[in-house]
């Protein structure tokens, strides 16, 4: 196996983060990096997908984004040669978005009709290879120096020659944010499990009568990382919701189509050392801040502004 294509899912219209996601692309926002540079969240992204080995990345946008995305990254990248003529990482991060540039693609989801949808109009820029798919709005950080979760994940899918999903152990009061499985462990192989079943934000109660995993300690659950490798087969297990739609169903997801794939062939699950956050949950950007700056270059620095604060906003009173 081969992991060639990366597929970024990105046509929501980021309404957790509104009202600035009204007049700003998400994907567009800025967060700074663990470089200590201020990056679009699409650019970091991306990165994580072409820092592990991908080729060529294709993200699943809304209606009139591809140019807005283009010329906002185009721009970014004329304004740090411009602005910064002769300076050695002002030079890295446009070679960089250079490099994004040439191995950017679009495809466009015309209305809004689920997550497995989006996922579907990428079949032609997959075209039967195994892809990593990444979501727009989680960010992950890993433990493993010059490992990132990524490189981590395409380790063990072309390892085990198979799909594989990844996951981290999480509270049993957040199932209900995450698609959460059940697996079994694999023998000599920790942190990999055989998935036996998927269920979409499921509720607790449903969690506790189906989606127990051996070996977990009591209360906690695999949930889904927002990152897979999948085989080009998932796009057959999507069709029947696809044309479910065209008769009046529901949006389609892409859950049901991961357990039908799991029934049909061999999907794994792999812990990563690693974290992912959620830069749309609520305090989702500042939690992913400050968990990039820990794992950065201004460690040191961004502590000291903590302890700073900690001990400023202890001497009084929130607002009311």
């Amino acid at each position: 196996m081969h992991v060639r294509k990366a597929v970024i899912t990105a046509a929501g219209r980021g309404v957790r983060l509104y009202p600035v996601a009204e007049s700003v692309q998400k994907g567009m926002l800025p967060i700074v990096d663990r470089d200590g540079l201020a990056k679009p969240v699409i650019q970091v992204i991306a990165e994580e997908a072409l820092d592990s080995g991908v080729e060529e990345v294709c993200v699943v946008c809304a209606p009139g984004d591809e140019p807005r995305y283009r010329d906002q990254l185009h721009l970014l990248r004329e304004n740090l040669i411009s602005a910064y003529e002769g300076v050695d990482w002002a030079r890295e991060q446009a070679q960089r978005l250079d490099r994004i540039l040439r191995h950017l693609h679009f495809a466009v989801q015309e209305e809004p009709l689920g997550y497995g949808h989006a996922v579907y109009l990428a079949r032609e820029f997959v075209d039967n290879e195994p892809f990593l798919l990444l979501l727009s709005d989680h960010l992950y950080v890993s433990n493993m120096a010059g490992h990132r979760c990524a490189q981590q994940l395409i380790d063990v899918a072309v390892r085990e020659e198979c799909a594989v999903a990844v996951v981290q152990v999480t509270r049993e009061h957040l199932v209900g944010h995450y698609g959460t499985l059940s697996g079994k462990r694999m023998p000599d192989a920790p942190g990999l499990y055989q998935i036996e079943q998927i269920i979409e934000k499921p509720s607790l109660s449903m969690a506790e009568l189906h989606l127990q995993t051996p070996g977990l300690r009591a209360g906690f659950y695999l949930c889904l990382f927002g990152m897979h490798v999948l085989p080009p087969s998932v796009f057959a297990a999507l069709e029947p919701a696809v044309a479910a739609h065209e008769n009046g169903a529901p949006e389609i997801q892409l859950t049901p189509a991961l357990q039908e794939l799991a029934r049909r062939e061999r999907y794994l699950a792999v812990e990563v050392a690693g974290a992912r956050y959620d830069i749309g949950s609520r305090f989702g950007m500042m939690q992913t801040q400050l968990a990039l700056s820990m794992a950065g270059k201004d460690r040191d620095e961004v502590l000291r502004v903590l302890v700073d604060l900690l001990a400023e906003t202890g001497l009084r009173r929130p607002a009311e």
